[in-house]
């Protein structure tokens, strides 16, 4: 028996056709292309609605974190800003993002920050930032969901 035999590699894609991680980001960029809450709560990352309910407060976003394989569990992080572009600073970073634009395999995210004002972060956790990213999906292993919420101008 060989050893690489029968295993199953997640992260690694033969065909050129992606992986589930980016049905997933699909399905939230519809979602928050047409940000409608209207079904019960579900707490899964590719649940139908954005929102818990009905009466919750209009969710445009469903914010996640991205795990690598070669992250050793901590979530991928990026500068909150698009000014730091120096290398060697190490300016505020976040882990939280927001998909907007999926090709195939790549994905362009919205790094999002902390709201900075305390009287509104318990109801709008993130605020938008103008630093993006792309990055390969077949490089990410995972992701993890974060409760849906709305975040300004996006």
């Amino acid at each position: 028996m060989k050893i690489n035999e029968g295993v199953d590699y997640m992260c690694i894609n033969e065909k050129k056709d992606c992986n589930c991680i980016a049905e997933i980001l699909k399905v939230i960029l519809i979602l928050q292309q047409n940000a409608c809450p209207d079904e019960a709560c579900l707490e899964t990352c590719d649940r139908g609605f954005l929102g818990c309910n009905v009466a919750s407060v209009k969710c445009n976003t469903r914010p996640i974190m991205l795990f690598t394989s070669c992250g050793n569990g901590e979530p991928w992080s990026m500068p909150i800003n698009k000014a730091d572009d120096n290398c060697q600073n190490q300016g505020p970073k976040s882990c939280v993002f927001r998909i907007e634009k999926l090709d195939e395999c790549c994905a362009t995210f919205r790094v999002l920050a902390p709201n900075p004002d305390s009287c509104e972060a318990t109801t709008r956790p993130y605020v938008e930032t103008n630093s993006f990213f792309t990055m390969n999906l077949e490089c990410v292993c995972s992701i993890r969901c974060l409760p849906d919420t709305y975040v300004d101008c996006v």
